[in-house]
């Protein structure tokens, strides 16, 4: 490990992706590279949170059929969300039924799970490891702001949760995408307490990531073919542009979000556009994946972003740290 970075000395590679996209972001325009989309949030289940389940049993088991893989052949399964105590990857695993690690860093968590996945392939521990995440957009919002029954207005800074599954495969045998490096993100907190300014709140944390990450590699913004944050949204990406151009780097054209890229801001009515554990999760195994097995992109920084508040810390005054984590792809 250089700094914050580990370099996984033995190639680790990503075999295989699964999204199932929810209603509103399959009518979004990445909906032509999503693997399923539904046309109903709550699928006949008694509440959201259940539906959020199905919908992350879903990604999984789409992944292990798409990849030919036996729950037997599963070494272990890295997966969280966004709900308290990670309730949609732990009911997912009773129905899975194969070793698992549930994981928690928020919109962040893809990042985690890549990493320490990433870690244990390399250094022989297991073989091979499923990374996944869900949310939903009502479920998040019961959580952690208000439930949709009580009509709550939004503010212009606001972000809609995306309701989605995302499982990726990841092992020791050969593929086109390889996983390099990972670097691991410290938590930032710059004093901000408004629980719908998510972007104003991981945008100093994606930029310290980027800095550290940068710094171990060696490498510029310009040596990759796209660098992209997880769900800072439009806002939260102009920040970074702002912050960033301070310490003299220059997000150009190669730069973007997954929070920017998943619904149309002037027709989908979203505000800001796109947060959640699997804003980054449904984006990146399906358009950019496919856009890099295509040859498009060739060498991609994901930095998945996630804001660290809870009901509790909201409701007592504290600010929102925030945690961003960095994992290079490239395609060999």
């Amino acid at each position: 490990m250089k700094n914050q970075t580990i370099f996984f000395s033995n190639p680790v590679y990503l075999n295989e992706t699964a999204t199932v996209a929810g209603p509103k972001e399959s009518e979004g325009p990445l909906k032509k590279y999503f693997h399923h989309c539904l046309t109903d949030d709550l699928l006949g289940q008694k509440s959201h949170e259940h539906a959020e389940i199905k919908i992350h049993t879903a990604a999984i088991n789409h992944l292990m059929k798409r990849a030919n893989l036996s729950k037997e052949q599963v070494n272990c399964c890295f997966s969280g969300d966004l709900l308290d105590e990670i309730i949609s990857s732990n009911f997912t695993m009773r129905e899975i039924d194969v070793p698992f690690l549930g994981l928690y860093n928020a919109c962040a968590t893809l990042g985690e799970a890549y990493i320490v996945a990433s870690s244990m392939i390399s250094t022989g521990l297991i073989d091979n490891a499923i990374c996944s995440v869900s949310s939903h957009f009502a479920t998040a919002e019961r959580q952690y702001r208000y439930p949709l029954e009580l009509g709550s207005q939004r503010t212009p800074l606001s972000q809609w949760t995306v309701t989605a599954g995302a499982a990726s495969l990841l092992s020791q045998d050969v593929s086109p995408i390889k996983i390099v490096c990972g670097t691991v993100g410290k938590v930032t907190d710059y004093g901000v307490k408004d629980a719908n300014d998510m972007g104003g709140v991981m945008a100093p944390a994606a930029l310290s990531t980027l800095l550290a990450h940068l710094s171990a590699t060696e490498k510029k913004v310009d040596d990759y073919d796209l660098i992209l944050t997880g769900d800072l949204g439009h806002s939260g990406s102009n920040l970074l542009r702002k912050l960033a151009e301070k310490e003299g780097i220059l997000l150009k054209d190669n730069y973007t979000d997954c929070g920017v890229l998943i619904y149309n801001k002037e027709s989908q009515n979203v505000e800001q556009g796109g947060s959640g554990a699997c804003c980054c999760g449904l984006v990146f195994n399906s358009y950019i994946y496919k856009n890099m097995l295509r040859g498009r992109y060739k060498r991609v920084l994901l930095m998945p972003t996630g804001a660290l508040l809870s009901k509790t810390s909201s409701l007592q005054g504290e600010s929102i740290p925030a945690i961003c984590h960095a994992v290079e792809f490239e395609v060999e």
